[in-house]
């Protein structure tokens, strides 16, 4: 099958107005009724309460006694320019498993979802995919129960696989961070789990609307699916931001509606990478500076960038019904905006060259905007005015969603979508660049090129017809 076949396949189940497997109304009922299999707890706990967690005497370093799951570490940032600075961050070697199954019913793929409870989210229960492991809970070094449906994406083929892509995470939290993000195609029957249900790309599209429903590791997988131009929407939409917005599927690589080309895009961001200056480098915890650990949080002075507390979980639908973590905790909502406008009728979104400490090529795709907490301000910026418009005619996105809830503990960002017109110039400062959505699903397609807030983005963009 070749890959323009599976877009208009993905295609078609993104104009699908409601499922065969599971419709609306019945959806909201499974939703409501999760979970059947006892109640979920979280606690905050001081770090001499952490089971099989302990700091490293040497070091200082928060980690594991098996070795596995994740460390908390120092890194020491130098911009280059003379600025040095230290902060804890999560290094977690192993590369885990996002993956949706997906199956046809009545001819339209649907996606096989879970109703996952983690700890760090503010609401606990997110929409999730199939599977959201990491090489340590799927392994069973837990020893816990095995993790529902791990065996059609680790291990003999079960299935077809449609996307198979290596993506990183947030790059000022995790230390070169990589998860695979999978979809497979089953072709026999699925066994039923009552925590999983069969929702098409339309009612996930719809479902990316509310606030803090599907999780960050779904987002993620549903960005890296092709998609091709929905010709009904196409035919039937009077939104001129809409048609914009379709016939930027259309535009890829070298179209003529595109204002650069796929390769001048690609050595824009190859050019932001050869001249960065930044170095990283992990010490240990112990080493940092502007940080303070007390009894039960690793905080910094200043109180505005993030700290690592502790918790105890008891979960009654998890392969483990009681443990203690860590978790990374931000103290303030994060903002992630893509600014876009129409170019000759064809929807662009003025993107950014992002450094951060931690992605494993120091720089991707980011979002034209982007802070992590109100205390990270650029005042050079030049389009923070325009994405953080309050013009109702402009805003054609504005959710709040959470982060990644098994490590980030109440981390939430607002991602917006704004559509600018003449007064956002075509000619862009350094470091920004116009491309079409064709060309972001051509980049999401290969690994480390769109970081998890683009991606996220790029999902938003999906929900927009």
């Amino acid at each position: 099958m070749t890959r323009s076949e599976t877009a208009a396949r993905f295609a078609a189940s993104a104009g699908a107005r409601d499922g065969a497997a599971v419709p609306g109304p019945a959806f909201r009922d499974w939703w409501e009724g999760r979970p059947r299999s006892g109640a979920f707890e979280v606690t905050r706990i001081p770090f001499r309460e952490l089971d099989r967690w302990d700091f490293d005497r040497d070091s200082g370093d928060l980690g594991h006694e098996s070795g596995r799951f994740f460390t908390v570490e120092g890194l020491r940032v130098d911009d280059g320019a003379g600025t040095v600075r230290t902060q804890p961050i999560i290094n977690q070697p192993e590369v885990g498993i996002l993956g949706i199954l997906v199956k046809e019913f009545d001819g339209v793929l649907h996606c096989l979802m879970q109703a996952k409870f983690e700890p760090g989210n503010l609401n606990v229960r997110q929409l999730s995919p199939t599977v959201q492991a990491t090489r340590s809970n799927y392994t069973r070094v837990h020893q816990g129960n095995p993790t529902p449906y791990v065996e059609y994406f680790h291990g003999p083929a079960r299935g077809r696989v449609l996307v198979d892509v290596l993506q990183s995470e947030q790059g000022a939290w995790f230390w070169r961070k990589s998860n695979r993000n999978i979809v497979v195609e089953a072709t026999g029957e699925v066994p039923e789990n009552e925590d999983f249900c069969w929702l098409t790309l339309h009612q996930l599209r719809r479902l990316l609307l509310t606030d803090n429903l599907v999780n960050m590791d779904a987002r993620t997988v549903l960005a890296c699916m092709p998609l091709a131009r929905p010709q009904e929407a196409a035919q039937t939409s009077t939104d001129p931001f809409v048609r914009a917005l379709l016939r930027s599927y259309d535009a890829v690589d070298d179209a003529p509606e595109a204002r650069n080309t796929l390769g001048e895009v690609i050595s824009w961001l190859t050019d932001a990478r050869a001249r960065c200056e930044h170095t990283t480098q992990l010490v240990p915890l112990s080493d940092i500076t502007g940080w303070t650990r007390s009894d039960d949080a690793i905080s910094d002075d200043s109180r505005e960038v993030f700290q690592i507390i502790a918790a105890r979980v008891r979960a009654g639908n998890r392969e483990v019904r009681e443990w203690t973590q860590p978790l990374l905790a931000p103290w303030q909502q994060g903002l992630a905006v893509f600014v876009t406008r129409a170019i000759d009728g064809v929807l662009h979104v003025l993107v950014r060259a992002t450094p951060e400490p931690g992605l494993p090529g120091a720089i991707e795709i980011g979002p034209t905007v982007q802070r992590r907490s109100t205390a990270d301000t650029r005042a050079a910026d030049p389009f923070a005015e325009t994405a953080l418009t309050d013009d109702p005619a402009r805003i054609r996105s504005d959710v709040v969603l959470s982060e990644e809830g098994g490590r980030f503990h109440h981390a939430q960002t607002r991602y917006r979508v704004i559509e600018a017109g003449p007064d956002v110039p075509l000619e862009t400062p350094d470091g920004y660049c116009w491309v079409t959505v064709g060309q972001l699903m051509d980049l999401v397609r290969h690994s480390h090129y769109l970081t998890i807030e683009a991606r996220t983005l790029l999902a938003c963009l999906h929900a927009l017809w």
